[in-house]
């Protein structure tokens, strides 16, 4: 199960995500197929990913900001790049372009944090754009709680579209990450768990200063603006009946 799309049109272009989409693609497009060794590449993770043990040893450094754009292979690129697609235009749109942008760069801050105080001591570089973007779906939950989300089901040769409020959706991905936070997979969990809470966090703002509780009563937590309708098409797969 994955999300594909909203049905939360945007009222601007969203320049800055497009920017975001563009950066991180041609940025791992330039060492991914550059470098000349796995050697060379553990090395610029190294440079400038965020690795907690020397940040502790030296303190704050670029890799603060480099970090968010790096990826350790093409799925992580394209799934983070999925999410950010979905929801970061709405986000967007409520914010303006220049807060966005500060909104998404204060997300990642707030991801690298958790990660580095959960390990000060770590010495594996930390490298996505997850944590900003666990920050984007933070503020999509705050702000349009029931915006429906379209999520592939793929079971073996069945597959199907179903569209699930974005609570349910976004829900479900917080208390996974917070459910897989002690596990040692090498995924960074915490950065997840920050950079959510902190995207989140400053949805609320933006909330209290948009009429707090009166700003999803207006439309009960949907969107303040008709929804996107696709058009619906029947799965390809035949159905075998009872004989």
């Amino acid at each position: 199960m994955f999300p594909i799309r909203d049905h939360n049109p945007s009222g601007r272009r969203p320049y800055v995500t497009y920017g975001l989409l563009i950066a991180n693609v041609v940025i791992f497009l330039s060492y991914w197929y550059s470098l000349p060794s796995e050697q060379a590449l553990g090395e610029f993770y190294y440079t400038y990913g965020l690795v907690p043990a020397y940040i502790a040893q030296y303190g704050l450094d670029y890799s603060a900001v480099t970090h968010m754009f790096l990826h350790g292979g093409w799925g992580h690129l394209l799934g983070n790049m999925l999410f950010l697609w979905i929801f970061g235009d709405n986000m967007e749109d409520a914010f303006g372009h220049r807060n966005f942008a500060g909104f998404y760069l204060a997300s990642g801050f707030c991801a690298a944090a958790f990660q580095y105080y959960a390990d000060p001591s770590a010495d594996v570089p930390m490298v996505g754009a997850s944590g900003a973007i666990a920050g984007v779906l933070g503020g999509y939950l705050l702000l349009y709680p029931r915006a429906k989300v379209d999520i592939l089901f793929i079971f073996i040769i069945f597959f199907r579209i179903f569209a699930i409020p974005a609570w349910i959706v976004l829900g479900v991905w917080f208390g996974m990450q917070l459910l897989s936070s002690g596990a040692d997979d090498g995924v960074a969990y915490m950065a997840h768990i920050g950079g959510f809470i902190g995207g989140a966090a400053m949805a609320g703002v933006y909330l209290a200063r948009h009429g707090g509780r009166g700003f999803w009563a207006q439309n009960a937590g949907a969107p303040p603006h008709p929804a996107t309708q696709y058009p619906v098409s029947r799965t390809s797969i035949p159905r075998v009946g009872r004989r």
